[in-house]
């Protein structure tokens, strides 16, 4: 195609964009465009898998939403573009500037490339960023899984939630950057400059730590799963309730405490989990009851009909847990993250006091729920009567015939409409 007639297609599909007569959605699947100049224009939801748009002049353009799968964009410009959701799967991106581009929720993982003859195996491809030239760029929740990274310039970037699993990072400039949230499990760092990026929450996981230099880097709550922090240059850092794994599994660990429990300590072994990492773990119906569980994290997890008697589970981070029908008696939930959690039909309630005779001494020790944010939870048909919930944050919790019958309510935050369909019992 001639340059004019390629103006021509940009220009129907700037109309299919805005819904026009004569519009249509622009296709530049496997042309050579290489050293054009598409500047400043709307290319959103346009298609360009195996284009050659090396050296083309993309700066500022939309390209939100495109077709970009296998495409070769080495040495372009794309500074300030809109990549948006962006296809750049298995795409050549070596020396491409995208500084300041907006790259959020874009597929940068390895593609396949498959030919016309079925004979030909598919061809794997890498997506290749080496060198890139990325700074202050917006990557958030980006998935670069598998991509090679390697010398690229991502000063200020900001990788929020960003997947990078078994990327190429050798040699890359990250300085300052966002990464909290990410997950680089697998990710080589070999030489890396991380000084003064933030590391909250990121998951290391078997990462390659050589010669990088991490100062001053933040890294609280971080997975180092199998990593090896000696090769690094760690000045300054905060390290603090970084995550690593059990020593053994979790299901020796829930055969061995319930021994303790049997056996009145006898034999077996106190589970101490505190501030584990148990995201996404299957512990239905698993017997915790006394369990060390300070700070641990149960994001997601699947805990219905667990016992977590006299557990103590203060600060613990039980996000979008599943604990219907959980037994809790006495436990210590103070200041835990229990949003969106469901603990339709948990018991909460208090646990009687007997004395070394075994005998009732008529004293109850409540379950305790002092500021925890129990938000969104769906507490259906839960009994919590006689629990400490001062200061616990119930904003939007279904609060359906659960039972807060002498619970201590003081400085709560609840739903006034949520409340009349608890049961009270006398105001507390």
């Amino acid at each position: 195609m001639t340059p004019q007639e390629i103006l021509q297609l940009i220009q129907r599909h700037e109309f299919w964009l805005e819904r026009k007569p004569g519009g249509g959605r622009a296709n530049l699947s496997g042309m050579n465009l290489s050293g054009f100049n598409l500047a400043e224009l709307n290319l959103q939801s346009a298609k360009f898998s195996g284009a050659n748009l090396s050296r083309c002049i993309l700066s500022g353009a939309d390209l939100s939403y495109c077709d970009l799968f296998c495409v070769n964009l080495d040495a372009a410009d794309l500074s300030n573009a809109v990549l948006h959701r962006a296809d750049l799967r298995g795409a050549h991106l070596r020396n491409a500037n995208f500084t300041g581009a907006n790259l959020k929720e874009a597929d940068l993982r390895g593609g396949a490339l498959i030919s016309g003859n079925p004979a030909n195996p598919a061809t794997m491809l890498r997506a290749d960023l080496s060198f890139a030239e990325m700074d202050a760029a917006m990557l958030q929740s980006a998935n670069m899984s598998g991509a090679d990274l390697s010398n690229a310039t991502m000063v200020e970037a900001n990788l929020e939630s960003a997947l990078l699993c078994g990327a190429n990072l050798s040699g890359v400039n990250l300085r300052g950057a966002q990464l909290e949230g990410a997950d680089l499990s697998g990710a080589n760092l070999t030489g890396a400059n991380l000084a003064d990026a933030n590391l909250t929450g990121v998951n290391l996981t078997g990462a390659v730590i050589s010669r990088t230099n991490m100062t001053r880097v933040e890294m609280n709550r971080a997975i180092l799963t199998n990593v090896d922090l000696t090769g690094a240059d760690l000045t300054g850092a905060n390290l603090a309730e970084t995550r690593r794994a059990l020593s053994r599994s979790i299901h020796d660990i829930v055969r061995d405490h319930v021994t303790w429990v049997e056996s009145d300590g006898v034999m077996g072994v106190r589970a101490e989990l505190s501030k584990a990492d148990l995201s996404h773990q299957d512990l239905t119906g698993a017997d915790l009851s006394g369990a060390d569980l300070r700070g641990a994290v149960l994001v997601g997890s699947r805990m219905a009909g667990i016992r977590l008697v006299m557990s103590d589970l203060s600060e613990a981070n039980l996000e979008g847990a599943d604990m219907e029908g959980a037994m809790m008696d006495g436990v210590n939930l103070s200041n835990a993250n229990m949003t969106a959690a469901r603990l339709r039909g948990a018991t909460l309630a208090s646990v009687e006091i007997k004395n070394s005779d075994g005998k009732p001494t008529g004293r109850l020790w409540p379950a305790n729920l002092a500021g925890a944010d129990m938000s969104r939870a769906d507490l259906t048909n839960a009994i919590l009567s006689g629990a400490n919930l001062a200061k616990t944050d119930l904003t939007g919790a279904k609060l359906h015939n659960t039972n807060l019958i002498g619970a201590n309510l003081r400085d709560a935050v609840i739903d006034p409409a949520q409340l009349t369909l608890a049961l009270r019992g006398k105001e507390s």
